[in-house]
């Protein structure tokens, strides 16, 4: 059986972390395949591109625009190594080529996240360890005097967005008995028969929302959703969580309502910044927390990603339906 020719637009490093030497083996199995690993459109890459049936692209591959057909007249395929593809590929390439994406690997995990963030946040967890940082151990007589309030417990949480990341957050966090207030003007209401959520539009939402948790796409209409003006109507105290897209937010306004304390957030994405600036405050501030945009990076997802990857293209050229295409009817609604 002849194999199809794959090129995968990959540095050997970041190769490594989403192709174990048994996905390799299997690529072998299926495809003539190399490696590039260019962030440019070099001239390398485009001699490559020329004679290659697939593409695998990752989030250090070059975008590629509409004259890619051109470049690359045999190529039927492009797999992409993530979930965001819409900033990646120009969107003519949708309907000329079949483009899949791997985001469910990804969902879990950055749940997982969302959830230890939420945790942290609701139990105050950063407050305590700046006290304990003081020589001083009055925060023990505050706490055996006073008792703390501190839980997640039967609490109310606000989410913006219930795609796959804010389902798989919900389900994690069961057995907390929540109370989950919901924003997504697209999810279907049916799903609240489904998961223990109420929906409600976002002027109720905010001024309910102590606990808030980002998980929605970055589209036109969400970019900078949180600015200056809904973050003033979130309660004093409130902690923005987000595990989706750093443009969700407006940094700099979030970064004053911090700064002067009324508010609290858990980032693990920035935008316009990504990595954050080294001399930027948030990165100290007392009442935030950043990580380092490791939602969905572990390698056990990256491997699990590669094999989404592989299953699809091996369906394509088996002549079977794939199962992650993306068309152009869902780019409106996709990060």
């Amino acid at each position: 059986m002849r194999r199809p020719s794959l090129l995968i637009s990959a540095g050997e490093e970041l190769f490594a972390s989403f192709f174990s030497r048994q996905e390799q083996q299997r690529l072998s199995r299926l495809f003539r395949w190399e490696r590039h690993g260019t962030t440019k459109f070099t001239v390398d890459f485009r001699r490559r591109l020329s004679t290659t049936e697939a593409l695998v692209t990752t989030w250090d591959s070059p975008h590629l625009g509409d004259d890619l057909p051109l470049l690359a007249p045999q190529l039927r395929m492009i797999a992409h190594c993530g979930g965001e593809v819409k900033s990646r590929f120009s969107r003519s390439l949708f309907k000329r080529l079949t483009i899949t994406n791997a985001p469910a690997p990804m969902a879990r995990a950055t749940a997982e996240l969302g959830a230890a963030l939420l945790l942290y946040c609701a139990r105050n967890v950063d407050f305590y360890r700046s006290e304990l940082r003081k020589r001083s151990n009055r925060i023990y007589d505050e706490v055996h005097l006073h008792g703390s309030s501190e839980s997640l417990i039967g609490q109310t949480v606000a989410m913006i967005g219930f795609g796959r990341i804010g389902r798989a957050l919900v389900d994690l966090l069961r057995g907390f008995d929540i109370q989950w207030l919901v924003h997504d003007p697209y999810a279907p209401r049916s799903l609240s028969r489904q998961y223990p959520v109420r929906f409600a539009g976002l002027r109720k939402l905010l001024p309910q929302a102590h606990l808030l948790v980002l998980t929605a796409a970055l589209t036109a209409q969400t970019r900078g959703l949180l600015g200056r003006q809904n973050l003033a109507h979130l309660p004093d105290g409130a902690c923005v969580i987000n595990i989706a897209r750093g443009g969700l937010i407006n940094l700099d306004a979030l970064r004053k309502e911090v700064q002067r304390g009324r508010l609290r957030c858990a980032l693990d994405v920035t935008d316009p910044q990504e990595p954050l600036l080294v001399g930027d405050p948030l990165r100290a501030m007392r009442g935030a927390i950043v990580t380092p945009h490791i939602a969905g990076s572990g390698r056990r997802v990256r491997e699990g990603i590669a094999r989404v990857v592989l299953d699809d293209l091996e369906r394509f050229f088996s002549g079977k339906r794939v199962e992650n295409r993306v068309t152009t009817s869902m780019l409106d609604r996709m990060t």
